[in-house]
């Protein structure tokens, strides 16, 4: 049960949606844009959050798309993740989804409520990371495209009454090999230790890391190290590691220790793989 009383409403249209938010924050409600609804409604049990107005997007026909166009993948934000581990159209994506929570859990939580998740780890946004993915971003001032990069910077940097509708990626990076993995301690369904994500492509391999920080990331400086074929595998795993762009998290989970002794296990393991993969 949730320890407040709100009201649902149900647009068809981004535009409709978009009018529905302005309206409701000039009454003072509080809205929220709702997808899948699992981190709502969690928050909610436990004070977390407050809202008397929850607005349900999974009406709107952008964003339940999953399809190609002009050369590229287009997936609407409140696909769940269920969806898209069980598509084929965008392979690298699906397994990083399939690694996400529990089968229950994925039949409810959506990408675009993953992406936007207060929890940590936000897994399913490291394969677009490494694709440089285009964010597809309704509000006010209408509809955007935005490169990931510049919009999700630890986390979706979303203004009031933004939404993210789409993610739009080069059909091109569903031929490269890629890598994916997800480390617990104990638990076979328990939040990981690490999720470490790579993507090889013509030039470089491609590493991207959740659980390991406080926020998912990519780091350049990192992949050059891993890219430096004129030293050692184990001597580019040692410097790439000491690019980590934030504090290693620490919890009863694991230790900053074990966390990046896992971290150096995981990344010879992925460029062992694609390394060694043929294209």
């Amino acid at each position: 049960m949730m320890p407040f009383d709100f009201e649902g409403y149900f647009p068809y249209s981004i535009l409709e949606a978009v009018q529905l938010f302005d309206r409701l924050y000039q009454e003072g409600k509080q809205p929220l844009y709702y997808s899948g609804g699992t981190e709502i409604l969690t928050l909610g049990r436990l004070n977390l959050i407050f809202t008397k107005a929850v607005i349900d997007l999974k009406g709107i026909p952008e964003c339940n798309t999953l399809t190609f166009q002009q050369n590229s993948i287009v997936v609407g934000a409140t696909l769940t993740l269920t969806q898209l581990a069980e598509s084929k159209i965008f392979p690298f994506l699906g397994e990083t989804a399939a690694k996400i929570a529990d089968r229950t859990s994925r039949n409810q939580i959506t990408l675009g409520g993953n992406l936007a998740s207060d929890i940590i780890f936000r897994e399913a946004v490291l394969p677009l990371l490494l694709t440089d993915s285009i964010l597809v971003i309704a509000g006010r001032d209408g509809i955007r495209h935005v490169p990931i990069h510049q919009i999700f910077i630890e986390k979706l940097r979303l203004n009031p009454g933004q939404f993210l509708v789409q993610i739009i990626t080069d059909d091109h990076y569903t031929k490269m090999p890629f890598y994916v993995v997800k480390k617990r301690k104990l638990e076979v369904v328990d939040y990981p230790l690490i999720t470490l994500a790579a993507l090889r492509t013509d030039t470089s391999i491609r590493v991207a890391i959740s659980g390991l920080c406080n926020f998912p990331f990519r780091s350049s400086s990192m992949e050059m190290e891993l890219n430096n074929k004129s030293a050692t595998l184990e001597d580019r795993i040692e410097r790439a590691v000491r690019y980590i762009p934030a504090p290693v998290l620490e919890d009863i989970r694991g230790s900053r220790e074990y966390r990046v002794f896992v971290l150096q296990n995981t990344l010879y393991d992925a460029l062992t793989y694609l390394e060694g993969v043929s294209s």
